[in-house]
């Protein structure tokens, strides 16, 4: 055989190994476990950390403030040093709407050591803890819910110590509506789950560990065994780091997608899509060049190689090339097609996969870029140099 068709055949091969090998990471049904009702409602904490997000506020804080909880529930919104008025905001809003109980604290400038999500997370814990909850709800500022939201997870995590989760995390479904929008956003979701494949995540024992930032709910014991957030006060992936220290610490943790939480935040264009992941890719990839390598080889030879073999092999004549490159493109496509319905969105858009690894590829290495030239990663104004990759659990 020819050495493209070696490439076809070997790509082949590994796209039957993710298929079924690699925890059914593309199917789309780990949803919220059903439970009945607790015989007593938990008291609940909502802390949400906040900088510069007057324009998303409008359209997520009600949903927070109208959450329907049986059992006491408050909220605690962490201005971290906006300069939108979003503290201002946030309370005109409470006064607007009611609802639930809302605490505005401002920390200041985070601390040497401290990414501002997390120092921000920090002081919210803080101020919720004198009111000693059971749980704490973590959700930033762009994510809406449904007014059962709250009670549904709050259900999920059932009694400690009786089966229950220690932490239970949704991913919130991104907003697809722009062109770049449907063609990065859901591959986002598919890469996230090839990494951390949900069903792994919740099985009991494993080591595999993870956690969607956009929700979290957090038994408040597991948190302070876990030092949460101490414990990770540098990591740029915080939810992933969060999650690797509850684990660590013995509790139990489940992730799924979510059908009743969105994130309401736009990413219209290509490169408000680009920042979001180059801001942290490098350091998933915790800053080595080595595993950047074979980073851009693996994608290479995964997702660019199985069009590219079907293209050559058709103009030089390697059936061979072709036909094994055209089967890891059907099996690539096809296990991209449950994420598309989850997120509505054509079937037709699972043959652009290849396209969208590539904008990833190229993200991943401007990540390092950036990295290596001392901006790190940069949020919201904010720069970090050289911020932490989760710690390994």
């Amino acid at each position: 055989m020819s050495a493209l068709a070696w490439i076809a055949v070997c790509s082949l091969t590994v796209w039957v190994w993710l298929l079924l090998g690699q925890g059914f990471f593309w199917r789309t049904d780990q949803r919220l476990p059903v439970r009945g009702e607790p015989a007593r409602w938990p008291s609940v904490a909502v802390v949400v950390p906040a900088r510069n997000e007057a324009d998303v506020l409008p359209m997520s804080l009600p949903t927070l403030l109208a959450q329907d909880y049986p059992g006491d529930a408050e909220i605690f919104l962490v201005d971290d040093c906006s300069g939108d008025g979003t503290g201002e905001l946030a309370r005109a809003l409470a006064e607007r709407c009611g609802g639930l109980p809302l605490t505005v604290v401002a920390p200041g400038e985070p601390e040497p050591g401290w990414t501002g999500k997390l120092w921000a997370l920090r002081h919210g814990m803080a101020q919720a803890r004198q009111r000693k909850p059971e749980f704490l709800l973590l959700t930033d500022a762009d994510i809406a819910h449904e007014p059962d939201s709250l009670r549904e997870l709050v259900a999920a995590a059932g009694t400690e110590g009786a089966g229950g989760f220690d932490l239970v995390s949704q991913m919130a479904r991104l907003r697809v509506t722009s062109t770049w929008e449907r063609l990065v956003v859901p591959a986002f979701v598919y890469f996230f789950g090839q990494l951390y494949p949900f069903r792994r995540v919740n099985a009991a024992g494993s080591r595999t560990a993870a956690a969607a930032g956009g929700c979290v709910l957090l038994r408040a014991g597991a948190a302070e065994r876990a030092r949460i957030p101490e414990s990770i006060r540098q990591a740029v992936i915080d939810d992933v780091s969060l999650a690797r220290a509850v684990r660590r610490s013995g509790g139990r943790i489940w992730l799924g997608l979510a059908d009743r939480v969105d994130s309401v935040r736009p990413y219209p264009g290509l490169p408000d899509l680009w920042r979001m992941v180059s801001r942290s890719a490098y350091a998933q990839l915790r800053h080595s060049p080595v595993l950047l390598a074979g980073t851009v080889l693996g994608l290479g030879l995964v997702y660019v190689a199985p069009p590219a073999a079907v293209f050559a092999g058709l103009l030089s004549g390697d059936p061979v090339a072709a036909a094994a490159g055209g089967a890891a493109w059907a099996v690539m496509a096809g296990t991209y097609m449950p994420m598309l319905g989850y997120y509505r969105q054509s079937l037709w858009l699972a043959p652009l996969l290849p396209f969208t690894a590539a904008l990833y590829l190229l993200m991943t290495m401007d990540s390092a870029v950036q990295h290596h030239r001392g901006r790190g990663a940069a949020w919201k104004g904010r720069t970090y140099a050289r911020p932490e990759a989760a710690p390994e659990g």
